[in-house]
């Protein structure tokens, strides 16, 4: 049987605090990274469930929340003492937030500075037998022959504008999923909007939504190596700065469903989400700041009618080091996981953990290149990966999140 692996990255951090500001060492409570809809990382019992604001880290070494930080986050309406009677940081399995009432993302300036991204590139096997993942029920096609994964060309703001890097914290660790820059129907070439895998926001039935989550387009630029990356500044990390998600949404069947293993879920695992940038981006947008948004199809050809798919993203399980952004294309076929969910596309690919939530690019109903799904989830030794077919559900998702923000 050949192990499936989630698409996210995890970073059990030992090194991960050594150069973090003080805001970053603050609020970095237990870092994580999510992936896929095999799950964003490895679940980890034995790990501490309940934080407090004086955490441990890896290291053990205890850490308190400034006052001048809780007075910045004041400033700008958020009391960390008073929000939820503090519920913003526990991590208690049981009570961790699901709801989408209950998201909260406070920016915090410099969290994610160039050391802490490179270092949650690191990504712990957790795998799963593929009999998690039926692939005998409704309509599915020959598994693909692996593709390899390609490089993108550099600069990537010239061969892929609208991708980029998310980065996030869960109770495990700082981790890593991939996401794209969509267009806005009620902000036309003004979108702040950016979409990506549900289990890179929410971890699902078993947990919670995920913090500090921040997007970072055309990340590495360059494509810089590791070493390099050791000396980069900021602004060679993150040419187009950092945008905080300030709304994310994902369906509710991955909330009630979405599991770490097999593919529970993955039929639904998208999700949205809204930033704002963590510095001034000059009255700029998202879109205009990066000078592009991919439109997305909710009524894709059928997939015979589909000659290729193209699905882009940060890979940072081995091989990969998640530094470098890699696409795949390759003729799509059908993976269906249970009779009652709908069909998944699947293409040939080698991508690993990290690519989760990156857009699949392929010719929409229009006759143009439009998002029609994202990854989710991929087994560690086949070659292949699989997205959701997006429908009226994820359209509702996409609908709410624009309307959210209509008249700002």
């Amino acid at each position: 049987m050949r192990p499936i692996r989630p698409l996210s990255t995890v970073q059990r951090g030992r090194g991960a605090r050594r150069r973090t500001s003080p805001v970053a060492a603050a609020l970095a409570v237990g870092a994580v990274l999510a992936l896929t809809a095999t799950a964003c990382g490895p679940g980890d019992d034995s790990a501490d469930p309940k934080p407090t604001a004086s955490t441990t880290q890896a290291g053990g070494d205890k850490i308190q929340i400034p006052d001048d930080i809780k007075d910045r986050l004041k400033e700008h309406g958020i009391d960390l003492d008073k929000w939820k009677n503090g519920e913003w940081k526990n991590w208690d399995k049981d009570k961790w937030l699901r709801e989408a009432q209950d998201y909260v993302n406070p920016i915090i300036d410099g969290l994610w500075d160039p050391d802490r991204m490179r270092d949650a590139d690191k990504n712990p096997d957790h795998e799963v037998d593929d009999n998690d993942i039926s692939g005998d029920q409704g309509v599915t096609d020959p598994t693909p022959q692996p593709v390899k994964a390609a490089a993108v060309g550099t600069p990537y703001h010239e061969s892929a504008p609208y991708a980029g890097k998310l980065f996030f914290d869960s109770p495990e660790g700082s981790m890593v999923c991939s996401a794209t820059v969509v267009t806005d129907p009620a902000h036309p070439g003004k979108s702040d909007m950016v979409w990506t895998a549900g289990h890179c926001v929410h971890a699902g039935k078993k947990g919670g939504w995920y913090r500090n989550i921040a997007f970072v387009p055309s990340y590495n630029n360059a494509g810089l190596t590791g070493e390099q990356l050791k000396k980069a500044t900021k602004e060679q990390v993150a040419p187009y700065g950092v945008w905080w998600g300030e709304w994310a949404q994902t369906s509710d069947q991955w909330i009630e469903q979405g599991g770490p293993t097999g593919g529970q879920g993955a039929p639904y695992d998208f999700a949205v989400i809204h930033v704002t940038p963590e510095k001034g981006s000059e009255g700029k947008t998202l879109e205009e700041t990066v000078g592009s948004a991919m439109p997305v199809d909710f009524n894709a050809p059928a997939v015979p009618k589909i000659a290729t798919m193209t699905a882009k993203g940060y890979p940072a399980a081995p091989p990969y080091d998640g530094e470098t952004l890699y696409q795949c294309a390759d003729k799509p076929g059908r993976l269906s996981l249970t009779k009652a969910d709908p069909t998944m596309y699947r293409i040939g690919c080698t991508m690993t953990g990290g690519s989760s939530g990156g857009g699949w690019i392929a010719q929409g109903s229009n006759g143009k290149p439009s998002l029609v799904s994202n990854t989710s989830i991929g087994p560690v030794t086949a070659g292949w990966l699989a997205g959701p077919r997006l429908g009226k559900e994820a359209k509702g998702i996409y609908d709410a999140v624009s309307k959210k923000y209509a008249g700002q």
